[in-house]
């Protein structure tokens, strides 16, 4: 277990790797023997500070939902990270590529809560019934830290990703809402475009057999915790494309069939 002053020393390296646009060594260099429990605390302590500089929680985000992902990373169950109110970006917008270290975009569906959602025994239904609507959205991910150092080759872990916000760093969101029962939500295809180029296509389905199953897994992640999801708070429910890189230049356009499409340009 890492000390208070370890987990607070890691949270300012990652506050300043995303503020100063340089890439750190993941945590797992520096304490290769380090928890999922360390690894979640140093992320709390780095959406802490976020916090008392003026930025609100937007909602939450779930990420490593495939399986053939948690295989990858050696794990058994999903990661999970905070979205705040600077990471929402609007449709059609022009991004600034250079903000971020190493982006990438992935393709999800976000739960937009009108009920709270608290307790160790929630399922589908009760995710479902608390969903005002669903829309789709687009997940941009970035890596303080190494994904794959250039010199050493060292490949950071799941626990680095977790103490780097489950890669968060930002959510677009476009189309066509729907309510959660007007629609099989399991069945959302997408098609990911860039520069006109299809780059990936997915179902919804793969995250988890159905997107609410993550809503569900989340709350009672963060139940244990006493943190209640709650109305008005946006839920990326999981991507079901691989990450595509983004570059300076690039356009991305998401047709998602009859539920529209999402845009966005990066400069």
């Amino acid at each position: 277990m890492l000390t208070e002053e370890q987990i607070k020393h890691q949270a300012n390296r990652h506050h300043q790797a995303e503020k100063e646009r340089k890439q750190i060594e993941p945590v797992t260099v520096e304490h290769p023997d380090m928890t999922i429990a360390d690894a979640y605390k140093i992320q709390t302590a780095w959406m802490e500070i976020k916090k008392n500089e003026g930025r609100k929680v937007a909602g939450y985000k779930i990420g490593l939902t495939s399986r053939a992902m948690q295989k990858a990373m050696s794990i058994t169950e999903p990661d999970y990270g905070t979205l705040l109110d600077d990471m929402v970006f609007e449709e059609g917008t022009e991004i600034d590529a250079s903000a971020f270290l190493d982006p990438r975009i992935e393709v999800e569906l976000a739960f937009f809560l009108n009920k709270p959602l608290f307790g160790e025994n929630l399922s589908v239904i009760d995710v479902l019934n608390a969903t005002d609507y669903v829309v789709p959205a687009l997940e941009l991910i970035a890596a303080r830290s190494f994904r794959v150092n250039p010199t050493t080759g060292y490949k950071r872990t799941v626990k680095d990703t977790i103490s780097d916000n489950a890669a968060n760093a930002g959510i677009i969101m476009g189309g066509l809402p729907v309510r959660p029962d007007s629609i099989d939500l399991r069945w959302v295809g997408a098609m990911m475009s860039r520069n006109g180029i299809i780059e990936e296509s997915g179902v919804s389905g793969a995250v988890l057999n159905h997107p609410a199953k993550g809503i569900a897994w989340l709350a009672k992640k963060y139940a244990q915790h006493g943190i209640s999801l709650e109305p008005g708070q946006v839920i990326l429910a999981g991507s079901f494309t691989r990450p595509v890189p983004v570059r300076s230049g690039d356009t991305f356009m998401v047709d998602y069939g009859e539920l529209g499409t999402i845009s966005c340009y990066f400069k």
